[in-house]
């Protein structure tokens, strides 16, 4: 049972015990299960927090998997790898748009960099299917003189 004390947080009286001066009550991160913190209402025409319609890796479905496997290997070359947000960009070297590679895709035990030659498969990215992605990744030649780190954190300098 709440102490009849005690003002709820949205009471705009709370006030201090001390000089009577009015408090406000502010929380660096929402809790869960708490009224402390409302979530406001959908604000139509305002994108929320929606999951990605980016397929993983372990998302994918069996048979996109299937059309993806079955596909022609390209060659292209890394235009941007970051490790942190988990996907890059690959620039095609037949010429085209950049496509977009997860981390969930990525084959072998180093991280892209700019500039490593990579073979690739193919995958369309649902709802439209208008975009593809690359899955299957394998660093094929790493760009000389830059430095390298493996998935499990070591370093190391291409030659």
């Amino acid at each position: 049972m709440a102490d009849p004390g005690l003002s709820s947080p949205t009471d705009p009286a709370l006030r201090s015990p001390r000089n009577n001066t009015p408090l406000s009550l502010t929380f660096p991160f929402l809790r869960e299960g708490s009224r402390v913190w409302e979530r406001a209402p959908p604000v139509p025409g305002v994108p929320g927090e929606l999951p990605s319609p980016l397929p993983t890796k372990r998302t994918r479905t069996y048979s996109a998997t299937l059309r993806a496997t079955s596909g022609p290997v390209y060659k292209g070359v890394c235009k941007n790898f970051s490790r942190s947000q988990g996907h890059g960009y690959i620039r095609p070297s037949h010429g085209g748009e950049d496509i977009f590679v997860h981390i969930s895709d990525i084959e072998g035990e180093y991280v892209p960099v700019e500039g490593d030659e990579v073979t690739y498969k193919v995958c369309r990215v649902p709802p439209k299917n208008l975009k593809i992605q690359a899955v299957d990744v394998v660093i094929t030649h790493l760009n000389p003189g830059t430095k390298h780190e493996t998935w499990s954190g070591q370093m190391m300098i291409s030659s």
